[in-house]
């Protein structure tokens, strides 16, 4: 009988385990039915919150550098390199996680940061910049980014723009001769898990703005300046796919930055070098705090079954609650998923208990898949 090899390629619990954690939870609880098990851990992310964690934990230098938050406060953000390649998430710099609890900034927040972060990666030496982008505070179109890099927005006096997307309604001149020189020596790939475009009714404002706090108002208005902005920096690539990702930072890579979009989790598994660990493999466990029908649509659980299933690879999913029938799960390349709910209905003390809860449930799927 072949020797059992797990790979585990799981992303974070939001709100309970990082996707290390995870990792850690699920290797404990198979050993400890399989003493000895031969088991690989490749925390995944998909471009969003988590993927410079991601990438630090497959052998990346984490770097940290000093950059302008959301709201205009100096915040500290973490960056991953390894040798000319850097692991730059937009979430760092501009993401909700800096934003105090209660408190949302819809019309004025911007990714000025996240343009920061960018020229720290360049001053590092990085000639790649995977740019994963999720999580964000901010609905700007990334001209707060493009600012940072050297860009110019100014209004009919000759003023320059407000910081947010709001005040993108009073553009009259977008300036792009003074962005960095280095910015077009690079490959810089755009990674994100949505394909939104810039705006309308799955743009940006209307498809993203709420949890960002914007009100019906707000989002009628951001929709209104982004459509503005993208009439002056260049309208055909606000319908390419991506564009409206995090706040339509996606648009403003793409139409100034000469970025190019790859969905988040394809970039990243190559990145973290999981066609090896997959080649080295006999059973795949991913999985994410909540299986649903987002996961299907570019979330990293359903790239890692795709490509786990390409190989010809079984593959089991952990979850914390699971929203998807068997079908739609056998369709993603999911052989079984686990649910932490089944152990514990009540979600606040499933979250709360999620390590252990994880490692009972790793033990289940040891006993189900690696003994006779």
């Amino acid at each position: 009988m072949e020797t059992a090899r797990v790979l585990v390629a799981a992303d974070k619990f939001k709100g309970s385990l990082t996707a290390v954690q995870v990792a850690e939870r699920v290797t404990a609880g198979l050993r400890r039915v399989v003493p000895g098990l031969a088991v690989e851990t490749l925390p995944v992310a998909d471009g969003g919150d988590g993927t410079v964690a991601a990438a630090v934990a497959a052998g990346f230098e984490r770097r940290e550098a000093r950059v302008t938050g959301p709201l205009g406060d100096p915040v500290t953000a973490a960056y991953a390199l390894r040798g000319d390649t850097a692991v730059v998430e937009m979430a760092e710099a501009s993401g909700l996680q800096h934003l105090p609890d209660g408190v949302f900034a819809p019309l004025t927040a911007t990714t000025y940061g996240s343009g920061e972060l960018l020229k720290a990666a360049l001053e590092a030496g990085a000639t790649t910049i995977v740019f994963g982008v999720g999580g964000s505070a901010t609905t700007d179109g990334g001209a707060g980014m493009l600012a940072a890099l050297g860009a110019r927005f100014l209004d009919a006096d000759g003023k320059p723009v407000a910081p947010g997307g709001g005040p993108l309604a009073t553009l009259a001149e977008a300036d792009l001769s003074g962005l960095d020189p280095r910015l077009k020596d690079i490959d810089l790939v755009l990674a994100s898990d949505v394909d939104n475009p810039l705006t309308g009714p799955k743009g940006a404002p209307e498809v993203y703005g709420r949890q960002k706090g914007a009100t019906e108002e707000d989002i009628a208005v951001l929709d209104a300046a982004l459509a503005h902005y993208a009439s002056i920096l260049g309208p055909d690539t606000a319908a390419l796919p991506g564009a409206g990702a995090a706040g339509g930072i996606g648009y403003g890579a793409l139409v100034a930055l000469g970025a190019r979009f790859r969905p988040g989790i394809e970039v990243m598994l190559d990145v973290l070098g999981f066609a090896p660990a997959l080649a080295r493999a006999t059973l795949v466990i991913t999985g994410e705090g909540s299986l649903d029908e987002q996961t299907l649509h570019g979330k990293a659980p359903a790239g890692v079954a795709a490509a786990a299933r390409a190989a010809g690879i079984e593959v089991v999913a952990v979850c914390g609650r699971l929203a998807l029938p068997p079908e739609a799960l056998e369709k993603a390349g999911i052989r079984r998923a686990y649910a932490l709910a089944e152990r514990e209905p009540d979600p606040a003390v499933s979250m709360a208990q999620a390590g252990p809860l994880l490692e009972q449930t790793a033990e289940s799927i040891a006993r189900d898949f690696l003994t006779g």
